[in-house]
């Protein structure tokens, strides 16, 4: 069975475009069937379109008219809106918005977040540049990705379906120690996504 998945996006979809590079070439047994952004400027939505996947544009504050009040009347609509799709999977791929029940609920053990660090460190959006600092604080000498469960409003601290180390080398500077989180963000994304939907 394909299975099918959404993917939530805020940025530059680079690890949307691994996930949808693995599906065309059959390593990973999925169809992305929905790509959601939440920013305008946001190139994971030309990636989609170019891949001929469907796109939603699902600001927070959007302005045709309606409104918003609470995160959780956003969560629930967004939540309408990704079950329609019908999804056995949702991969948060660099989403930049923290999700309350009103969303989680809906989707109980399907939704998943990349985050560039290791397990209990550096939650929040700005972990590479958290991580960048500590090194050069001489606190840590490697900083890591991890893909984990999504259950609560919990930041970045769900249940760890898969991790890596990577190290910070002298040589680094803060750009090439975010480009090689990137390159093994892509591969670890695509491997857990796979993994896990073998499992359940």
């Amino acid at each position: 069975m394909t299975h099918r998945l959404v993917v939530l996006a805020s940025g530059s979809g680079s690890n949307l475009q691994a996930i949808l590079d693995a599906t065309a070439a059959g390593t990973l047994d999925a169809e992305v069937v929905l790509v959601v952004t939440n920013r305008r400027s946001a190139y994971a939505t030309q990636r989609a379109e170019a891949a001929g996947v469907p796109t939603v544009f699902a600001p927070r504050y959007p302005t045709d008219g309606r409104c918003f009040d609470t995160r959780e009347a956003y969560d629930a609509d967004l939540a309408v809106t990704v079950g329609a799709a019908r999804p056995d999977l949702v991969v948060q791929a660099g989403w930049m918005h923290l999700f309350s029940r009103a969303f989680l609920g809906r989707f109980p053990g399907q939704v998943v977040n990349l985050h560039p660090a290791l397990p209990g460190q550096f939650p929040g959006a700005t972990a590479i540049d958290d991580a960048w600092q500590a090194y050069l604080d001489a606190k840590i000498v490697q900083t890591g990705v991890m893909v984990h469960l999504v259950p609560d409003e919990g930041v970045d601290n769900g249940p760890v379906l898969a991790q890596r180390q990577v190290p910070i080398r002298p040589s680094d500077t803060r750009q090439s120690l975010e480009d090689r989180i990137h390159s093994v963000e892509h591969e670890l994304l695509v491997g857990a996504i796979s993994e896990y939907l073998r499992s359940r």
